[in-house]
């Protein structure tokens, strides 16, 4: 192995070959409490050091870096305490989870590292968002991203390279090239020779290295960083090495053949560096002893206090109440002028409005540029905000619910716009995963609003139709808001984007331009959480939301003799159960009404909580009003049938009757 240390001095080269053992003789304490039973899992980096190390030295202290699992020297080269680390380990309290995620599944921002997910790819998006960031703020900053050679098969290494490339983001894309994914190896993951190759067909550098010698990953990186920082691009960057440990402990490395293990062996990252080191002076037989003597010295002292810190205590309220980030909202009322304006027009107001109000917030998708989004709803915006805050996308959903994310990290706030909710799909596992768990996971705001064109009505069929609120009702962490009428429109997306929490902002489609309403001037904001009343009755209840508001007004209108409480929820995630309960108390009998298909609908979450909470006052059994279970259909005569709406009286009538 050729070391090439140019113009570094002997006490550079000294401290990264400290920065190198340092978390190699962590692992093998690690190993050591493994098979003392003392710790019950390990993903083990041996082998693969050097990339980590040198890749995260070459960085600045400011600069962020999304590591992998294999990724200790990340960590411990940033000089975050292993009794720190080891207590994220181990899931105690003061892990930077607190007991509610593993290894190195957390973020911290103090020492600006973001931590991955089990499902590998999606973190490379949030550098993107991340790299925005420093650009929109003219930072020369560079980010930095690891990923495994097995992952660069998943979507998302797609998208987050082609969004890199596409917006010259300064955005280093490091693969850990060691052979294999758990057990597949590389030769069932892909068919190029090399994954460098894959550079050219995004029109990016690509970079391959020996992955096992620190200084050609110090030096390359180090060089990298400094060429993008100052021209932003993505560079991607092939590390090749070899792991020399299972994927994790307990999967074991029977699939490898033995002369891989023999022959990477002679290519240990930290043996190599270490003779080097003795043949230049360096280091010598000794001092190396005396090196390690005090490393293990350090390393026991941590790790025992670490086991002595406290485990969590249960605590269902502050498990529930650190799903969100803490925000308080405080309503802004609007003013007494108003003009009548479309549903669609009030959400382009909001956006404007917002937009003039936080000279950080991003908005982001597909056509929304110059183009004025499908619907025309961001029409004229590039003119008065330019398009490095009004940005065309790719057709990638999940790399731009990932980049806002990553802008919402770095500083700022994003609103993705879905052209249509059923392409929510191919973003679903960034919105579940990544939004809504980050702050719970390791306590960061994920200050994202994904805009959610929704709904039948237009004969638009099984793919541009779909209600899927419930989709994301139950994921915990987000909030899910449904207006119904423009006014509501423009003060609950409004109070969205306030929101540091990430919010799925449902737009009825079919009311874009068939509704228009007075809409007050100016800015102001709608409770999230609150619903309203909308007509007064004795009889019957109808609780509902989005389109299924006009429905049961245009059935009051059509039936004044049956006297009926209208309550619009407005806000599904979190929902109003207090004038739910009050509307229940009131008349005795309730009816549900959606849009979206009957089984597992949002109005089935309602209905239940009904039962278990105000049984005392039914007179009826609750009842669902409610699509039927099928796909929707684009002929407007079978689109008809399957709303809900065509077994609204008939529902009533049996509500009633009963």
């Amino acid at each position: 192995m050729h070391f090439n240390r140019g113009n570094k001095d002997d006490k550079f080269l000294l401290n990264l070959y400290k920065r190198l053992l340092y978390p190699r003789m962590v692992e093998d304490k690690m190993l050591k409490l493994l098979r003392q039973g003392r710790i019950g899992k390990w993903f083990s980096g041996i082998g693969q050091e050097a990339i980590a190390v040198g890749s995260t030295l070459a960085m600045q202290s400011d600069e962020y870096i999304l590591p992998m699992h294999r990724n200790l020297g990340v960590f411990t080269s940033r000089d975050i305490p292993l009794k720190k680390l080891m207590a994220q380990w181990q899931g105690k309290i003061t892990g930077f989870t607190k007991g509610r995620d593993r290894s190195f599944h957390f973020g911290t921002q103090d020492y600006k590292i973001v931590g991955m997910i089990s499902h590998l790819g999606p973190q490379m998006a949030l550098a993107d968002g991340i790299a925005l960031a420093d650009v929109l703020a003219n930072k020369q900053h560079a980010t930095l991203v690891y990923t495994g050679e097995g992952a660069t098969s998943e979507g998302d290494f797609h998208e987050a390279v082609n969004v890199a490339a596409v917006w010259n983001l300064p955005v280093i894309f490091l693969i850990e090239n060691n052979g294999y994914g758990l057990s597949t190896p590389k030769s069932e993951q892909f068919r190029c020779k090399n994954l460098v190759d894959k550079a050219i067909g995004y029109g990016v550098e690509g970079v391959q290295i020996d992955g096992n010698n620190i200084l050609e990953v110090y030096n390359t990186i180090n060089q990298l960083a400094m060429e993008i920082r100052k021209d932003p691009r993505p560079v991607l960057v092939e590390c090749l090495t070899f792991r020399m440990r299972g994927h994790e402990e307990a999967s074991g490395t029977k699939y490898v053949p033995q002369e891989l293990f023999d022959e990477w062996e002679k290519k240990d990252p930290l043996s190599n560096y270490e003779d080097y080191l003795i043949e230049q002076g360096i280091l010598t037989s000794d001092s190396v002893i005396d090196i390690k003597i005090q490393i293990k010295r350090d390393i026991e002292l941590e790790i025992e206090d670490a086991f002595n810190e406290a485990e969590p205590e249960a605590n269902a309220n502050q498990e529930e109440a650190d799903m969100y980030y803490p925000y308080q909202q405080k309503v802004i009322q609007p003013d007494q002028s108003s003009t009548d304006k479309r549903y669609l027009d009030a959400i382009t107001d909001g956006l404007d409005l917002a937009m003039q109000k936080y000279p950080n917030l991003v908005l982001m998708g597909q056509d929304i540029a110059d183009y004025g989004g499908a619907f025309k709803i961001t029409d004229g915006f590039t003119a008065k905000y330019g398009k490095a805050r009004v940005r065309n996308t790719p057709i990638c959903e999940s790399a731009i619910v990932g980049a806002g994310l990553g802008l919402s990290i770095n500083g700022y706030k994003a609103v993705v716009e879905m052209q249509f909710a059923d392409f929510v799909t191919v973003g679903f596992n960034q919105i579940v995963n990544n939004l809504a768990k980050t702050h719970y996971r390791w306590g960061e705001k994920a200050d994202v609003v994904v805009r959610m064109p929704t709904g039948a009505g237009t004969g638009a069929g099984p793919f541009h139709s779909q209600s899927n609120e419930a989709w994301f009702t139950k994921t915990p962490g987000l909030k899910v808001l449904y207006p119904a009428f423009p006014e509501d429109a423009k003060g609950l997306l409004l109070a969205a984007i306030e929101d540091p929490n990430p919010v799925l902002y449902f737009e009825h489609k079919y009311l874009y331009r068939s509704l228009t309403a007075p809409v007050p001037d100016g800015y102001y904001t709608t409770e999230i959480g609150k619903a309203v009343k909308l007509s007064n009755g004795d009889k019957f209840a109808i609780i509902t939301y989005g389109l299924g508001v006009h429905w049961a007004l245009d059935y009051v209108k059509q039936h004044p003799e049956r006297d009926a409480t209208i309550i619009d929820l407005r806000s599904l995630q979190p929902w109003d159960k207090e004038t739910v309960s009050a509307a229940v108390k009131a008349t005795g009998r309730v009816l549900i009404l959606h849009e979206d298909t009957l089984t597992n609908g949002f109005g089935a979450e309602i209905s239940a909580w009904i039962g278990e909470h105000c049984f005392q006052y039914l007179d009826a059994p609750v009842m669902r009003c409610a699509s039927l279970d099928t796909a929707i259909p684009m002929s407007k005569v079978l689109e008809e049938d399957f709303l809900a709406n065509a077994r609204l009286a008939e529902t009533i009538d049996r509500l009633l009757k009963y």
